[in-house]
Formats: C-alpha cells, structure tokens, sequence
C-alpha cells in the first residue's frame, strides 16, 4: 500500500484520543497564544531578531501580557526571520533562501516538559549547533494502524539526547525531553519545534523544518499537520 500524506493525516486524526499530550496542557486552566512569525507581522521589524535576548524578551512578554502558558503557531507559515542564520541563506547565486515552516513551535518556559505522544523507538538524535538550527534535536519512529511515521522534537536540551540510544523503545507518555535553553537549543527562545514526517528517507538527527518556498509542494506531501497530534490549535 502506498502511504500518502492524507492517509497519515486521517489516520492520525482517527486515533487522536489515543495520544499523549506533548506538553502539559489543560485546556480548562491554561491559556494558549497564537505568535505569528509571519512576514506579515508588522511588530518583528522593530525587533533585532538576531539578539536572541532581544528575541526571548519579546516572546517572554507577549506571553506574559496574555497571561498564556504557551505560544503556539506555524505550520506552513512563511517567515522572513529565518534570514537570522546562515542555515537558512541559498546556497547558490541562483538559488532562493528557505522561508516556509514545516513544523508547529510551542514557546514557553526552559525545562518544560516534553512528552511521547505514543509509543515508538528512537530513530535518531543530533546536537545541530549551529546558529539558528535545531540544537539538541530527537527523531522517533513510529508505527500506528500498519502505517510507520516520524517526530522530530527540536530544540531540546543536551541532557535529554545524551539519555538515549538508537533504536530504544520509548512507551507513551514517556519525556523525551525539556525546552532547551539557548547555548543548546540552535540559540532561540525556550520552544519546541514539533514536526510529523512520513519518509525520513537518509536522514538521521535531522530533517528540514524550513524549506523554499518553491518547494512547499513537496515538503508539505511528507510533512503533514502536527496539530494532528497535538491537538491544541482549536484552544486558541
């Protein structure tokens, strides 16, 4: 059977009931806030988003003003913040820079508490250090109704991929991790970046959560909704 990134949608979104939160979340009691990174953001030009101080400054006080527990956006959002790093400059004259998201991040407080959502094993991990990129970075295996798939949780702290090993088995509702702090997480405000990819192909403690935007077409037939799993974006 040919898996399609629809399938992996639908399949995921059937046995939402099933996952473990990612993060501790009570709908009841805490407060989600939508950040917008988009180009479209007026607010991020008077921002030196290079500054990574400057930049968790500004999350940390839009959270506090909303008086939220977690930011939380941008799938499939183009960002014009990722000319911060090099990681995301073209290669070549004629080439265009990467600008689209393919992930979710969820913005908070460093330590928080990261979560499997089911049960899987480790596929592998990476410390992706340069400016700008992931930092300590987690990829699980999973296989849910015969269809295998991959999380990716980026951003994390040193300790968390130092604990594991390839091909370990992680039951649900383990934690896999916490939101890392800067020196460690690809020098960003506290967040998790959280990505479903149904192929992986080659790549192990890696895979692009930004990509061109002529590209999006194909990025987004692997890289399907998180919120799928997460099932946050309706609290906002």
């Amino acid at each position: 059977m040919i898996i399609t990134v629809n399938l992996l949608y639908e399949r995921l979104l059937a046995n939402a009931s099933t996952f473990h939160q990612v993060v501790d979340f009570d709908p009841m009691n805490d407060k989600l806030l939508h950040l917008d990174f988009s180009e479209t953001n007026t607010e991020l030009a008077n921002i030196d988003l290079s500054d990574t101080k400057a930049f968790t400054l500004y999350v940390d006080e839009k959270l506090k003003k909303a008086k939220a527990k977690f930011g939380i956006g941008g799938y499939n959002e183009p960002r014009g913040l990722y000319s911060r790093s090099k990681v995301f400059d073209a290669v070549g004259s004629e080439e265009e820079p990467r600008r689209l998201h393919l992930g979710i991040d969820i913005w908070g407080e460093e330590g928080t508490k990261v979560y499997a959502p089911l049960g899987g094993m480790v596929h592998s991990y990476a410390f992706n250090k340069e400016f700008g990129n992931y930092g300590a970075t987690l990829v699980l295996l999973h296989q849910l109704d015969t269809i295998t798939f991959y999380t990716l949780y980026g951003h994390l702290s040193l300790d968390d991929i130092a604990r594991v090993s390839e091909f370990q088995y992680i039951v649900r509702g383990t934690v896999i991790g916490h939101f890392g702090k800067p020196e460690e997480n690809g020098h960003w405000p506290p967040h998790l970046h959280f990505q479903v990819i149904k192929d992986m192909r080659i790549n192990k403690g890696d895979y692009p959560g930004v990509c061109k935007f002529s590209e999006r077409k194909k990025y987004l037939a692997n890289c399907p909704d998180p919120d799928a799993i997460l099932g946050m974006m309706r609290y906002l």
